[in-house]
């Protein structure tokens, strides 16, 4: 491998736009990042402004590109991996979004999932994307989108409008409105996209009434999507990889084979298990979903989401003011023995997997006037590994036992809220030394398609181990622990008037 050349990844995500320049070998040469407004128009409803998603991408990049160069490396390469299901519609010919971005974890078409599902589409729907019938989703985004923005389904309908998640956004702006394309692990989040054909399903597209013509061409995660216009970044540089932020985690934490699974800690929780060349159906409503598409081969995946996890520290720190830095919590929770019995239940844009309840909201359990901020702090952080167990519970119950996890995101760096992940779920957790594995992963497919990696096991090769957390909790603690929460769960879910 050249050790002359760097790869930049662009790192969009829910809160901020990060870009990482890395040397060939997978270390880092520099971070530059730039957070951007959460906008939240009414209860459940989470927006973004595009413009402000591309001004601090193109910042950022621009600055790792600096950076990278002054090493005295040059750029082969920039991938992108971004927040999935976000969902913006722009004017072809302006490149203007019609409407902010609606968010992946916004729920106002709840009513509409509703309404569909009562129409007894949901197994269809699922069978054919290995999705479930959710807001979550980007499809009933979008078709919202045309329904409440005068004459967008009329200019939809005469060509005129674009669709695309996060990165075909950046891709059309990137390529002055040259390419219009996205890659098959974004597509295959939309509930438009045949899961095992990754192609655009015209089932699906009528169900949700969504124009044919919006939609941009789906691309292998290792592909040529084009070249930038040197008026974005000062220079004409190729993009040669994509893939969603959990996926691009995944391939960063080289879960290559069958059963190797990662759970990343950002905004939300996802996790990820390789389930090789084969889909697995959930019956216990995890998602049957892509890990990544290689030179036309599909590799798919067992995912469960969790909308809030590194929110809910967001949430003190922004909401309550109860903390300054994130970093805070941990010594929070080690001031403590136990919450005091506190439970969390971080349910602020409804619950995730396994229970997919657009309609609950957060609560609290078990305050008493002995409760303080440490007490808080812990129950924020105790919730991010209980919804955790959630997702491995359900995926014992298809028959799936991991043995062993890989972490990442930048809750990761939290010793101890991995330790009590790794007593909740009664297996090893193990933190590599690079923890920004999403933006590696991204950097990975690209150095892949530039002939820089020769395959998949030269990713695999630079991961290294930084600490392993071992299981240390007695079991009927651990059983305590666990039925408060699912006490906790089943209150939250219960509807008040």
């Amino acid at each position: 491998m050249a050790g002359t050349q760097a790869i930049v990844a662009i790192d969009q995500g829910t809160t901020s736009s990060r870009a990482i320049a890395f040397r060939t070998d997978g270390s880092i040469i520099a971070v530059a990042q730039r957070e951007f407004r959460q906008i939240y128009p009414a209860s459940g409803w989470v927006e973004h402004d595009p413009e402000e998603i591309w001004s601090t991408a193109v910042a950022v990049t621009r600055e790792a590109i600096d950076a990278a160069e002054s090493a005295g490396l040059s750029v082969a390469a920039i991938g992108i991996t971004n927040q999935r299901e976000t969902t913006i519609v722009w004017d072809r010919s302006t490149g203007k979004a019609i409407h902010n971005a609606i968010v992946w974890q916004d729920r106002r078409t709840a009513g509409v999932c509703a309404r569909l599902r009562d129409d007894g589409l949901e197994d269809l729907i699922t069978e054919r994307t290995g999705l479930l019938l959710d807001p979550y989703f980007s499809a009933t985004k979008i078709a919202w989108i045309l329904d409440h923005v005068d004459g967008a389904r009329d200019r939809a309908a005469r060509g005129e409008l674009a669709f695309g998640t996060v990165d075909s956004f950046l891709m059309w702006r990137l390529t002055g409105g040259r390419r219009h394309v996205t890659d098959a692990t974004n597509a295959a989040r939309t509930n438009l996209c045949g899961l095992t054909t990754s192609t655009w399903d015209d089932r699906l597209l009528e169900i949700f009434q969504v124009p044919a013509s919006m939609l941009p061409e789906i691309r292998d995660c290792a592909s040529d999507f084009g070249e930038t216009d040197a008026s974005a970044l000062g220079k004409r540089l190729p993009v040669l990889g994509i893939a969603g932020d959990q996926q691009a985690a995944a391939v960063g934490q080289a879960c290559f084979r069958p059963g190797d699974i990662k759970s990343t800690y950002g905004t939300g929780c996802f996790v990820i298990l390789n389930t090789g060349d084969a889909p697995v159906r959930s019956s216990n409503r995890l998602l049957s979903t892509l890990c990544y598409r290689i030179a036309g081969k599909n590799t798919y995946a067992l995912e469960g989401a969790i909308f809030v996890s590194g929110a809910v520290v967001q949430w003190l720190r922004d909401g309550l003011g109860m903390i300054e830095e994130a970093s805070e919590t941990e010594a929070l929770a080690r001031s403590v023995d136990d919450t005091g019995g506190v439970y969390l239940v971080p349910a602020f844009t409804g619950l995730g997997a396994p229970f997919w309840d657009a309609e609950a909201r957060g609560a609290m359990f078990g305050l008493t006037r002995d409760t303080g901020r440490a007490h808080l702090a812990r129950a924020a952080l105790e919730s991010v590994a209980y919804q955790t167990r959630d997702l491995f519970r359900a995926m014992a119950e298809d028959g799936v036992k991991p043995e062993t996890l890989r972490v990442d995101g930048g809750m990761a760096a939290n010793n101890w809220l991995m330790q009590f992940l790794s007593d909740v779920l009664s297996i090893p957790v193990e933190r590599p030394t690079v923890t920004e594995t999403t933006a590696l992963g991204a950097a990975a497919l690209a150095a892949l398609q530039a002939g820089i990696y020769s395959s998949l096991d030269d990713v695999a090769a630079s991961w290294a181990l930084d600490r392993r957390f071992e299981p240390d909790m007695a079991p009927m603690v651990r059983r305590r622990l666990l039925s408060g929460w699912d006490s906790a769960v089943a209150r939250t879910r219960i509807r008040i008037g």
